[in-house]
């Protein structure tokens, strides 16, 4: 993150540093491979990569991958990627699985010390056994069984003699703690599956809360960033590094989750929305994916100027998706090459323009780079321009075609509605216009003005395009936490996130490939789709229009 941004988490590890507490930083991105990353994950990425850069420290990469039963290879390889087109470069690659036999031996350690124990309580009895925020919780009767015992049960566990649910593992530290999570949490439980790194050298595996602490202590972790809702995990998180005997001691600091109007986070509820074909994958552009913005067309730059600008707090942030669309606008400003497209095409003839003439008219690629040169566009006596550009009965303060006005042409003529032309069921098909050809741009024409500028498309050489026009996914502004009142967030599922169609595009776009990104003049920004595009079929997905009315 850039030095100029202070927070709460900068200013801990320069004092560690001042102080002597530390020598160096060393974060890590943790995911767990059992989903594609979203723009929360995101923030911790620039948050973790980006700290350690301003103290010239380093990020690895670590795959927290504990639960055979959810995770994949396709989601490490996806996150890999992810992380990689955001900009970042971790130091080293690790997997928590790597280190199972270390947690292993930390966990006979636990029980040599009496500090842990098998357990033969069902998971619904260790809830009830549990108790409350308001009641301490009930020992288990297998609780005080002898290290003999513990020993060899556990090791039968890893042997494979035991069902899944059969044991558990359990640490024991204070069945009465006010916080819940140190009343004898379990450590390990038996899993019979196949794991995407080990395969099936494993049938027992770590609990996360276990296993991270280790993971950081084994690496070197100097400053474990993890948002808030692990906060009252931390006297576990110090308990584990403390009593397996770590050499090195992490510290854990929390920061407020990332999230976004209209929006839902959770891996879980994404994997569901895919799972069951409310869209068509991971990537699909409505999804707050990277691999999503990525499609749509969202930039690095953009995201990680969204992050960076969203701050860094203990506050649970919930920002509106328009703060996300300000800075894609801002990137693509510069970058994007101007064009025209028309998206529900409407045909109108020049009447008295030259037939079989085609003239080519000169534009900027885009006016606030003039550096971008310029662009050619051919002009003939049929063009295309949208349908909502002309209304034969227009009410008043409507500046756009009608019969008898006149209207500029973008980069071209005005032209003066003439005639309309409607099929059998009075549909207007065609507009049969004339043009002045002394008010070409760009030749000084003063005589007259127009209130109306249309963009258009030659007709004889445009290109069909296809064009996916999105809305929010989620219509519930608070939808990560909609799952009361007897509804759940399918519920406010959007049914008209997606509206395609089908219209034209500049022929000078005959070449545009996967994330080519475009500024359609009045329609806003748009990228060309990677996964929908082929030599036969050019599939555009808007990214953000053109204006808005958010304030930074």
């Amino acid at each position: 993150m850039e030095n100029n941004s202070s927070n709460f988490i900068r200013t801990i590890m320069k004092e560690d540093l001042e102080s002597g507490k530390r020598d160096h930083v060393i974060t890590r991105f943790p995911p767990e491979p059992n989903g594609y990353l979203h723009i929360g994950h995101a923030k911790s990425i620039v948050i973790n990569f980006g700290l350690a850069d301003d103290f010239n420290g380093r990020t690895n990469l670590r795959f927290d991958d504990t639960n055979p039963l959810k995770e994949d290879q396709e989601y490490v390889d996806a996150i890999k990627e992810d992380v990689k087109w955001l900009g970042y470069e971790w130091e080293e690659l690790h997997f928590a699985s790597n280190y199972f036999e270390e947690m292993y031996d930390r966990a006979v350690l636990l029980i040599n010390k009496g500090k842990a124990y098998v357990d033969d309580l069902t998971a619904d009895e260790i809830r009830q056994y549990r108790g409350t925020l308001t009641e301490p919780g009930k020992e288990s009767p297998y609780r005080n069984r002898s290290i003999e015992e513990n020993l060899e049960l556990f090791t039968k566990m890893r042997d494979g003699e035991f069902q899944n649910g059969e044991k558990v593992l359990r640490a024991k530290i204070d069945m009465s703690s006010p916080n819940i999570n140190l009343r004898d949490p379990v450590i390990y439980r038996v899993s019979h599956a196949t794991h995407h790194n080990t395969g099936d050298n494993w049938c027992i595996y770590p609990m996360y809360a276990f296993a991270h602490p280790l993971e950081d202590a084994i690496e070197g972790v100097t400053h474990s960033l993890c948002t808030t809702e692990f906060e009252d995990q931390r006297p576990l998180y110090n308990w584990v590094v403390e009593e397996c005997e770590m050499t090195h001691k992490p510290q854990q600091i929390e920061f407020g989750r990332l999230n976004l109007t209209n929006t839902v986070m959770s891996k879980r509820k994404l994997k569901q929305l895919v799972d069951e074909k409310f869209v068509d994958g991971w990537d699909d552009p409505r999804m707050p994916t990277i691999s999503g913005l990525r499609r749509k067309g969202y930039t690095p730059e953009a995201i990680r100027q969204f992050v960076k600008e969203s701050g860094v707090s203990k506050g649970v942030a919930t920002v509106d998706t328009q703060m996300l669309e300000h800075f894609v606008r801002e990137d693509l400003k510069m970058k994007a090459p101007r064009t025209m497209g028309v998206l529900r095409p409407l045909k109108v003839v020049i009447t008295n323009y030259p037939e079989g003439q085609v003239e080519m008219l000169d534009a900027e690629i885009n006016p606030e780079n003039p550096e971008m040169g310029m662009r050619q566009i051919p002009f003939s006596r049929e063009i295309y321009i949208e349908q909502e550009d002309f209304m034969e009965d227009p009410p008043k303060k409507y500046f756009r075609l009608f019969p008898g006005n006149e209207v500029r042409l973008k980069h071209a003529y005005f032209i003066k509605c003439e005639e309309v032309i409607k099929d059998e069921e009075g549909n207007v098909v065609e507009i049969r216009c004339t043009y002045d050809p002394e008010t070409k741009s760009g030749t000084g024409f003063t005589g007259r003005k127009v209130k109306g500028t249309l963009h258009w498309v030659e007709a004889t050489q445009a290109i069909p395009a296809e064009f996916c026009l999105y809305e929010p996914l989620i219509l519930d502004e608070e939808a990560e936490e909609a799952d009361t009142d007897g509804k759940t967030f399918l519920d406010m599922v959007n049914e008209n996130s997606l509206e395609i169609i089908q219209g034209f595009i500049e022929p000078n776009m005959k070449d545009a490939k996967g994330q080519d990104k475009f500024q359609f003049f009045r329609h806003g920004y748009f990228n060309v789709d990677p996964k929908q595009t082929t030599s036969d079929k050019t599939v555009f997905n808007r990214i953000v229009s053109l204006k808005s009315s958010f304030k930074l």
